[in-house]
Parts: C-alpha cells; sequence; structure tokens
C-alpha cells in the first residue's frame, strides 16, 4: 500500500466491509489486506472505478440489448 492510511480506516474495512474475523485481519499483511479489498471490489479503498479503458472494453463486451421499451429491456411503462 502506498500513501498514509489510518489503522481507523483499515479496521473498518477489514472488519466492517470484508466482515474479517479479528484475528484473521490482524494475522494479515498489507498486501494480503490490499488484495482481498481488491476481490471485494474496493479497490483503493473504494474510491476508484473502472479505467476509461476497461470502462470502454466492458461495454464492447457487453453491450446493451434493445429490449421491448428500450435499451434496458424495462417493459414497465413510466407514469
Amino acid at each position: 500500500m502506498t500513501g498514509r492510511i489510518g489503522w481507523d480506516d483499515l479496521m473498518r474495512l477489514g472488519l466492517g466491509a470484508l466482515r474479517l474475523a479479528p484475528e484473521v485481519f490482524w494475522s494479515m499483511t498489507p498486501v494480503e489486506l490490499e488484495r482481498a479489498l481488491e476481490g471485494a471490489g474496493l479497490g483503493r479503498f473504494g474510491r476508484s472505478g473502472p479505467s476509461r479503458a476497461g470502462l470502454l472494453a466492458l461495454m464492447e463486451r457487453f453491450p446493451d440489448r434493445e429490449g421491448p421499451s428500450g435499451p434496458t429491456g424495462d417493459d414497465e411503462q413510466a407514469g
């Protein structure tokens, strides 16, 4: 991990977001904790999203499909 992050924040993430048992949390190395956070979708502690290139690649791989009422496929009419 780079930069400074406080123990309070790490404990909130490890014990709260990841729901790790205290003994598991305290036995992890910083790298293990960072990888666990990345695996849970909290890369760099939840402050980052996919890059523009990554988003475009996902959009190309999983394009929106046209449904009966438009691109979302919702059959319900707003009203």
